[in-house]
């Protein structure tokens, strides 16, 4: 099982970053996709979901109406939409596969680093 999480980087305030997330070894229309992330210092809290396999999303209240996930089943890939960024959206991203089947089994990707700074 692989995830692996790109497009992180530097980006000024009120700039935008596309996230993405590759997936393989395991059925990827079959999890829910989630993105979270985690400032220095703090906890790792979600960010953004989407339903398996893709009608529903949700999102932390901080990113509502700025960040969009979405994925791409024939792809095996999940993003995330990064707009009207802020300081306080500094923080290492991770990718996450969810899906209960008897026991609740969970993937993490690597993360990706994003810094919002002037």
């Amino acid at each position: 099982v692989q995830l692996v999480e790109s497009g992180g980087g530097l980006v000024q305030p009120g700039g935008s970053l596309r996230l993405s997330c590759t997936t393989s070894g395991f059925t990827f229309s079959s999890y829910n996709m989630r993105w979270y992330r985690q400032p220095p210092g703090k906890e790792r809290d979600m960010v953004a979901s989407i339903s398996s396999p893709g009608g529903s999303t949700t999102y932390a209240d901080s990113v509502k109406g700025r960040f969009t996930i979405s994925r791409d089943n024939a792809k095996n890939t999940v993003y995330l939409q990064m707009n009207s960024l802020k300081p306080e959206d500094t923080a290492v991203y991770y990718c996450n596969a969810l899906r209960y089947d008897r026991t609740w089994l969970r993937y993490w990707g690597q993360g990706t680093q994003v810094t919002v700074s002037s």
